[in-house]
Protein backbone atom coordinates (compact mmCIF):
# COMPACT_ATOMS: atom_id res chain seq x y z
CA UNK A 1 0.00 0.00 0.00
CA UNK A 2 1.23 3.61 -1.26
CA UNK A 3 1.52 6.20 0.60
CA UNK A 4 0.72 10.35 -0.27
CA UNK A 5 4.38 11.00 0.27
CA UNK A 6 5.51 8.36 -1.99
CA UNK A 7 2.64 9.38 -4.43
CA UNK A 8 3.57 13.06 -4.64
CA UNK A 9 7.52 11.99 -4.90
CA UNK A 10 6.10 9.98 -8.18
CA UNK A 11 4.62 13.49 -9.56
CA UNK A 12 6.02 15.80 -12.22
CA UNK A 13 6.98 19.05 -11.19
CA UNK A 14 4.46 20.15 -14.38
CA UNK A 15 0.95 18.39 -15.52
CA UNK A 16 0.71 17.12 -19.25
CA UNK A 17 -0.88 20.21 -20.03
CA UNK A 18 1.58 21.92 -19.42
CA UNK A 19 4.06 20.22 -20.94
CA UNK A 20 2.11 20.07 -24.12
CA UNK A 21 2.18 23.87 -23.73
CA UNK A 22 5.96 24.02 -23.59
CA UNK A 23 6.03 21.58 -26.64
CA UNK A 24 3.78 24.54 -28.47
CA UNK A 25 6.25 27.28 -27.65
CA UNK A 26 9.17 25.55 -28.87
CA UNK A 27 7.52 24.82 -32.07
CA UNK A 28 6.85 28.62 -32.00
CA UNK A 29 10.48 29.91 -31.23
CA UNK A 30 11.60 27.59 -33.94
CA UNK A 31 9.00 29.07 -36.63
CA UNK A 32 10.10 32.41 -35.75
CA UNK A 33 14.03 31.00 -36.22
CA UNK A 34 13.05 29.91 -39.59
CA UNK A 35 11.42 33.13 -40.67
CA UNK A 36 14.87 34.53 -40.17
CA UNK A 37 16.72 32.38 -42.57
CA UNK A 38 17.86 33.43 -45.73
CA UNK A 39 18.96 36.39 -47.58
CA UNK A 40 21.83 34.76 -49.65
CA UNK A 41 22.94 35.96 -52.19
CA UNK A 42 24.24 33.81 -55.49
CA UNK A 43 27.17 36.50 -56.02
CA UNK A 44 29.62 37.24 -53.35
CA UNK A 45 30.30 40.52 -54.27
CA UNK A 46 26.47 41.47 -54.39
CA UNK A 47 24.73 42.72 -51.38
CA UNK A 48 21.16 42.21 -51.71
CA UNK A 49 19.70 45.02 -49.25
CA UNK A 50 15.82 44.06 -49.53
CA UNK A 51 16.28 40.57 -49.28
CA UNK A 52 18.30 40.68 -46.11
CA UNK A 53 16.71 43.87 -44.40
CA UNK A 54 12.99 42.45 -45.52
CA UNK A 55 10.10 43.01 -43.14
CA UNK A 56 9.76 39.09 -42.76
CA UNK A 57 13.59 39.07 -41.08
CA UNK A 58 14.12 42.39 -39.17
CA UNK A 59 10.14 43.13 -37.52
CA UNK A 60 7.96 39.82 -37.96
CA UNK A 61 10.44 36.85 -37.38
CA UNK A 62 11.61 38.55 -33.69
CA UNK A 63 8.33 39.49 -32.62
CA UNK A 64 7.26 35.54 -33.12
CA UNK A 65 9.81 34.28 -31.42
CA UNK A 66 9.28 36.92 -28.91
CA UNK A 67 5.88 35.16 -28.55
CA UNK A 68 6.74 32.11 -28.48
CA UNK A 69 9.25 33.03 -25.55
CA UNK A 70 6.11 34.49 -23.54
CA UNK A 71 4.21 31.83 -24.29
CA UNK A 72 6.76 29.33 -22.98
CA UNK A 73 6.48 31.82 -19.45
CA UNK A 74 2.75 31.31 -19.43
CA UNK A 75 3.01 27.33 -20.11
CA UNK A 76 5.38 27.05 -16.86
CA UNK A 77 3.82 28.97 -14.94
CA UNK A 78 0.02 27.73 -15.52
CA UNK A 79 -1.17 25.55 -12.86
CA UNK A 80 -1.97 21.95 -13.73
CA UNK A 81 -5.08 20.81 -13.04
CA UNK A 82 -5.28 18.06 -9.86
CA UNK A 83 -6.17 15.08 -11.08
CA UNK A 84 -7.40 13.36 -7.97
CA UNK A 85 -10.31 15.56 -7.31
Amino acid sequence: MTTNKEDKKREFALGKENYILLAIGFAIILIGFLLMVGGKSTDPNVFNENEVFSFRRITLAPMVVLFGFVFEIYAIMKKPKDSNQ
